[in-house]
């Protein structure tokens, strides 16, 4: 959707009080925006490649390399990464991340720095980060921009987020266990081979599909393809270091053929320890600083995605395997608003969803080239990485 544009009759200050009009309107139909926060969080943080050649190794099976990948523990390590991502959403001119993060610092809802707000940019695009590890306790992110940089810092107990773009700093801490805004910081791609290994059970195949070089690093190539017919999931490759069981590369590409919807991986690497002055941070002079207690809940009613992922965990989950849809009750009766209901958002909300019907009545179907979400005028919402045709069997099947 085109940002709002001005003519010579409105004034600066009405411009802003007409966008946030609009995101408050925006606001009230959260279940969409959901629907796109559950693909961004699919995705994860990970790490994407530059690979070549063949290298020459020893045979190894399916089965030890899922162990070798289990086994790995590498702690200390640095590098460049580059990831892409295509989900095929649609553009709403960035009106995603606001209802998403809650976390707008222009617009005076928290800080521009807290990673809510700035990992959701992951989500679409291509995009270089900056990484180093040393140990469970420190780690560093830092997504490259043109004239401007955004770091995650994690160092001990303290979290640090700085955009330097706005000058503008977000600080939480953590407990000994880990605290909750662990779970903020950016998934390694061992984390993501670990979750995709999750759906490895009959209805799964999976191959050594050969080997290849990663960032200079020889390694196999692990392939996952779903035995099913329904999934929008087409194969996932997984790139593992042969000395270290680390995995380098993570592509998963969709059923529906065409480019990856998301090729991660490194571009440079090192296993060295990294300077302890990698994970030193001081806010600059004149930065605003935020303080995690003193960000306030968004004015909106849409969940934030550990919300929504929480949701999900306690879901009902009907069929198997890659076909495994969840069904939630949001309670919101009446589906997505139509134009006529819901006015001009209604009206372009609708416009990038597929109405459908059958035994269970009718709704609405939100899509991506991975997460699918059909929206039920009783307000049941059934997601899954299945196609829309799997979606609305399940709901039939739910009646």
């Amino acid at each position: 959707m085109a940002p709002y544009a001005s003519d010579d009759s409105t004034t600066a200050a009405e411009d802003d009080d007409l966008r946030a009009a609009r995101r408050r309107r925006a606001a009230r139909y959260g279940v969409p925006a959901a629907v796109i926060g559950i693909a961004a969080g699919t995705i994860g943080l990970v790490p994407a490649i530059a690979d070549s050649g063949s290298p020459d190794l020893p045979k190894i099976t399916a089965e030890e390399l899922i162990e070798k990948i289990a086994a790995s523990d590498v702690q200390q390590l640095s590098g460049t990464v580059r990831i892409s991502t295509d989900l095929g959403l649609p553009d709403l001119g960035g009106l995603e991340s606001g209802m998403l993060s809650g976390a707008a610092g222009a617009d005076g809802e928290g800080s521009s720095a807290d990673p809510a707000a700035r990992l959701t940019e992951l989500a679409s695009g291509s995009h270089t980060l900056r990484v180093a590890a040393d140990g469970p306790d420190r780690h560093k992110v830092s997504l490259l921009e043109d004239a401007a940089e955004y770091s995650l810092i994690h160092n001990g107990k303290d979290v640090w987020g700085y955009d330097s773009a706005s000058n503008e700093v977000y600080h939480a801490t953590v407990d000994e266990h880990g605290g909750k805004h662990e779970k903020q910081a950016p998934a390694t791609p061992q984390d993501l081979a670990e979750e995709a290994l999750k759906a490895v059970d009959d209805t799964t195949s999976v191959t050594v599909d050969g080997t290849a070089q990663v960032a200079g690093r020889d390694a196999y190539k692990l392939l996952i393809e779903p035995k099913q017919t329904g999934s929008t999931v087409g194969a996932i490759s997984i790139a593992v270091d042969a000395e270290t069981g680390l995995p380098l590369k993570f592509t998963l590409t969709p059923a529906s053929g065409g480019a990856a919807v998301v090729d991660a991986g490194f571009t440079q690497v090192s296993f060295a320890e990294p300077a302890a002055s990698t994970f030193d941070f001081t806010p600059p002079k004149g930065a605003k600083v935020t303080e995690d207690d003193s960000v306030e809940a968004p004015a909106h009613a849409g969940k934030s995605e550990e919300d929504l992922a929480k949701g999900f965990q306690g879901a009902e989950v009907v069929g198997e395997g890659w076909n495994a849809v969840a069904v939630l009750d949001t309670g919101a009766e009446g589906g997505v608003p139509t134009e006529a209901a819901g006015g001009e958002l209604g009206g372009f909300l609708g416009s990038f969803g597929d109405r459908v019907s059958g035994d269970f009545g009718s709704g609405t179907v939100f899509k991506t080239r991975l997460i699918n979400a059909l929206i039920t005028e009783d307000g049941t919402v059934y997601v899954g990485a299945v196609t829309k045709d799997a979606l609305v069997k399940a709901a039939d099947a739910g009646q």
